[in-house]
């Protein structure tokens, strides 16, 4: 769906504390956090505002999103 937020609290919201302790406890998980919050934001702007990119830095975009989503649902389980 165009435009939808994919937010780590709307993707896992049954980890909400876990995710804000780690965010605050882990550098690593915490910079990871923001890399995909900062890559999410830019995706649903050029979404929902029609700007124009190629299909290939799109795709690389979210490609990279998915990544980093795999990562850090991976920290989230194991928690490290």
């Amino acid at each position: 769906m165009l435009g939808e937020n994919h937010a780590l609290m709307y993707e896992y919201p049954e980890h909400k504390e876990k995710i804000q302790q780690l965010k605050q406890s882990d550098e690593a998980f915490a910079q990871m956090a923001k890399e995909y919050h900062d890559l999410d934001h830019q995706i649903r702007g050029l979404e929902v505002n029609g700007v124009p990119t190629s299909d290939q830095h799109f795709v690389e975009l979210k490609a990279r999103r998915v990544s980093l989503k795999d990562q850090l649902h991976q920290r989230l389980m194991n928690g490290a």
